[in-house]
């Protein structure tokens, strides 16, 4: 006997709604309401007002000595001699670190072995401390020659007042920032894919010219963001050499309070300009960035001004639909 089925176990067929009529309004999109988000960000917002209050109103800063000594004649000096000494031991220092890198990647274990031995020293000692040692290099070498080992020699110089403050902050800074650059260029070498290699040789290009337009090329992209830091650190670090009495910014603000004993406000003097200087080689290394990302990414990333600008396009398109939905007659309305 079959029995047949329970028509009330049968699920109930859901009517479809009815299409909305021609002419009504669509559904209104609610956005999600971040409100931890916004909770922080006003707290973030409260604790960068207090600060910048305390920082304004504080009568110790004396904005009016600040202003009066941002633009002399001896913090002017100064800070060429710092943005001088960047630039050169920058340079300097990525050309001699180049040499070191390719010597580390050389088959050559001469060449690797006297290229880690550098960066291991160079490395390891503190930078105030290799800076010492060159100021007093004449106490432990009276003279430096050239010539034929444990033989004669063809030319000798005396090391007493040799090297001057300026130079000895070059020599310093120059041979300790090229232990870093040639760890930076070795790492952006070694980013490189080895296929590039070998499809160079594959090509009978020679390693000399494989190096030079092939890896070095791709290389910078994985360079540059780390030479940005280290250019802002060179920035900064040349402050140390004031201690060899050498006019840089923080020297030449030291000579003035010294005799105004105005020392916090010559202090934010040297801060200032630091952090403008510091904002522009930023700015320049986002550019330099943003070209040599062409040959990785689809898309470059916007420029801040191109990031401006659409925010503003976005905020006007808003107030756009907001005046047109206002604006909207209303149909159907009540009779």
């Amino acid at each position: 006997m079959v029995t047949p089925p329970d028509v009330t176990s049968t699920p109930a067929t859901k009517t479809p709604e009815p299409p909305p009529a021609l002419g009504a309004d669509p559904p209104r999109i609610v956005p999600r309401r971040h409100v931890g988000r916004w909770a922080t960000a006003a707290v973030a917002l409260l604790l960068f007002a207090m600060v910048l209050n305390s920082v304004v109103r504080n009568d110790a800063f004396q904005w009016s000595v600040v202003g009066r000594y941002f633009t002399t004649a001896a913090v002017l000096d100064g800070l060429l001699l710092s943005l001088w000494l960047t630039a050169v031991v920058m340079v300097l220092g990525f050309l001699l670190g180049t040499v070191l890198a390719v010597m580390r990647l050389s088959a050559n274990p001469v060449l690797r072995t006297l290229s880690w031995g550098y960066v291991w020293i160079f490395r390891s000692t503190p930078l105030l401390v290799q800076l010492l040692f060159w100021f007093n290099i004449g106490a432990l070498y009276p003279t430096l020659g050239i010539g034929i080992p444990f033989g004669p020699q063809f030319l000798a110089v005396k090391t007493v007042n040799l090297l001057g403050p300026t130079l000895t902050a070059v020599i310093g800074l120059t041979l300790h920032e090229t232990a870093y650059a040639a760890e930076v260029v070795r790492g952006g070498i070694l980013s490189v894919d080895a296929g590039q290699t070998e499809a160079a040789q594959a090509l009978g290009l020679s390693r000399r010219r494989t190096l030079r337009r092939i890896v070095v090329p791709q290389a910078m992209r994985s360079i540059v963001p780390t030479a940005g830091n280290m250019l802002i650190g060179t920035l900064k670090g040349t402050s140390i050499v004031s201690v060899l009495a050498v006019h840089d910014l923080l020297y030449s603000v030291q000579l003035i309070y010294n005799q105004t004993y105005q020392v916090v406000p010559l202090l934010m003097v040297a801060t200032l300009w630091y952090i403008a200087v510091t904002t522009v080689l930023s700015a320049g290394q986002f550019y330099v960035e943003r070209y040599y990302a062409r040959g990785d990414s689809r898309a470059l990333p916007p420029t801040p001004l191109q990031r401006l600008r659409g925010q503003l396009t976005a905020v006007r398109q808003r107030l756009s639909a907001a005046t047109a939905a206002d604006a909207r007659p209303v149909i159907g309305g009540d009779r």
